[in-house]
């Protein structure tokens, strides 16, 4: 059976991570529709700027953590984020770019499967549950 804390800090994970997908796509569209920037870097900085936003608040919120050590501790988040980023990028790749599906389709698809790695690495390696 799956433990009541562990479902709560999923739901929180989520709801901090609507929040990050909003920061995400807001700067993707921003940095690809008005800067004219690539589709990757602009969906790379979006993710970065998200993942930021996101250790802020599950620091915080959702696994209230106390570790003294952040720098340690946003290193391991980001580097957690960093891989996601690979992943999302991946996805990103085949459904949009060899599939032909429309890009922001293909990237709500890539959040998702990204938010399961996020949330279980992050749970697991970078805050002391």
């Amino acid at each position: 059976m799956i433990d009541k804390v562990l479902i709560l800090k999923f739901l929180k994970f989520s709801v901090v991570g609507f929040s990050g997908t909003a920061v995400d796509f807001g700067v993707t569209w921003f940095c690809k529709e008005k800067l004219n920037l690539n589709k990757y870097v602009s969906n790379s900085l979006g993710f970065v700027l998200a993942a930021t936003n996101n250790y802020i608040w599950n620091r915080i919120w959702t696994f209230q953590s106390v570790n003294d050590k952040i720098t340690v501790e946003y290193g391991k988040f980001f580097l957690i984020s960093l891989i996601g980023l690979g992943i999302n990028n991946l996805i990103i790749f085949i459904l949009h770019g060899k599939l032909k599906l429309n890009f922001y389709l293909s990237k709500v698809f890539a959040i998702g499967v990204v938010m399961f790695w996020n949330f279980l690495m992050n749970y697991f390696f970078t805050f002391d549950v």
